[in-house]
């Protein structure tokens, strides 16, 4: 039998774990956990914001450890499907689509010719490819309660005489890994409330307003810069010539007012105060994702 895979992530199969080292807690009241440090991808260019790193990114997941993690899931539910008798296969894996890390777009889109072309848009050929991959393998799973769905989700004591893992065979996969570790909850909640309160410091709300009015010298009426892009009217496939001159302009004034610098620099403040009142709950988080990654490399390397 063959059954299309429920989408587990996305990318190649990468073996090296990419780990971002945390120093254990300490019982001595005088000792602070030290702070994990964001690896960058790229190099830092001043004037790119898709290269710069926020603080709380050495607690989160980076996309290798995303993906290390789901190719291992893909590896270990087969495995477990091919044991009721059914040929499992991954759902295709979707491209990237717009921003390339957490920070890119992050603040509103900064790349001139792309928004000449595509106003606030992504690539065109990203779109494409993206849309194709999707009509040719978007499959979430088996549906309609069969026994592939069971043996799957669990939704069984048996299948086929065989005894189905409590969950399934999604859920034994997770259990394996430990995936649950790339959850990072306290990290992502603290990089969702910096992104918020970041926007009411003084220095950022005063270079929203800058921003404000350099976009209204030029017809446009807009409070915030990421109000321009989440415009209804912009909302449709097609790109037209007042989406491209409303992003063009949008990115004249945000060079011009240093608007995402300002910004960045406001939620780099506030990240690292709350990363400064919860060390040992992060540095828990990250070993259990580096207990995750690990765990995933030994799969891969065992399949």
């Amino acid at each position: 039998m063959h059954v299309k895979a429920r989408r587990a992530g996305t990318g190649p199969l990468i073996v090296a774990a990419l780990l971002v080292p945390v120093a254990g807690c300490s019982g001595d009241a005088t000792t602070h956990p030290s702070v994990a440090t964001p690896e960058p991808t790229v190099s830092h260019d001043p004037a790119d914001p898709a290269t710069w790193v926020l603080p709380i990114e050495g607690y989160l997941p980076s996309d290798a450890e995303r993906k290390q993690i789901s190719q291992a899931r893909k590896i270990l539910v087969g495995d477990c499907m091919k044991r009721f008798g059914f040929s499992w296969e991954p759902a295709a894996d979707l491209p990237r689509l717009g921003p390339k890390t957490l920070v890119d777009w992050r603040y509103g889109i900064h790349d001139m010719a792309l928004a000449e072309e595509r106003g606030y848009k992504p690539a065109a050929d990203e779109q494409e490819a993206y849309d194709r991959a999707v009509e040719e393998g978007a499959v979430d799973g088996p549906s309609g309660g069969g026994p592939q769905q069971q043996a799957l989700e669990g939704t069984a004591r048996q299948v086929g005489g065989k005894p189905v893992p409590k969950g399934g065979c999604l859920a034994q996969a997770d259990r394996k890994i430990s995936a649950g570790g790339a959850s990072a909850t306290v990290a992502q909640t603290i990089s969702n409330e910096a992104f918020a309160q970041s926007q009411q410091s003084p220095e950022t709300v005063a270079a929203f307003k800058a921003w404000s009015d350099c976009m209204k010298a030029s017809g446009f009426h807009y409070a915030r810069p990421l109000d321009a892009s989440d415009d209804p009217q912009f909302g449709s496939r097609d790109v037209t010539p007042l989406e491209i001159k409303t992003a063009t302009t949008d990115i004249s004034c945000r060079d011009r007012t240093k608007v995402a610098k300002i910004w960045f620099d406001a939620e780099v403040a506030i990240q690292n105060e709350k990363i400064e009142s919860r060390p040992e709950q992060l540095n828990e988080e990250r070993k259990a994702l580096n207990t995750a990654v690990k765990k995933a490399a030994d799969v891969i390397a065992g399949s």
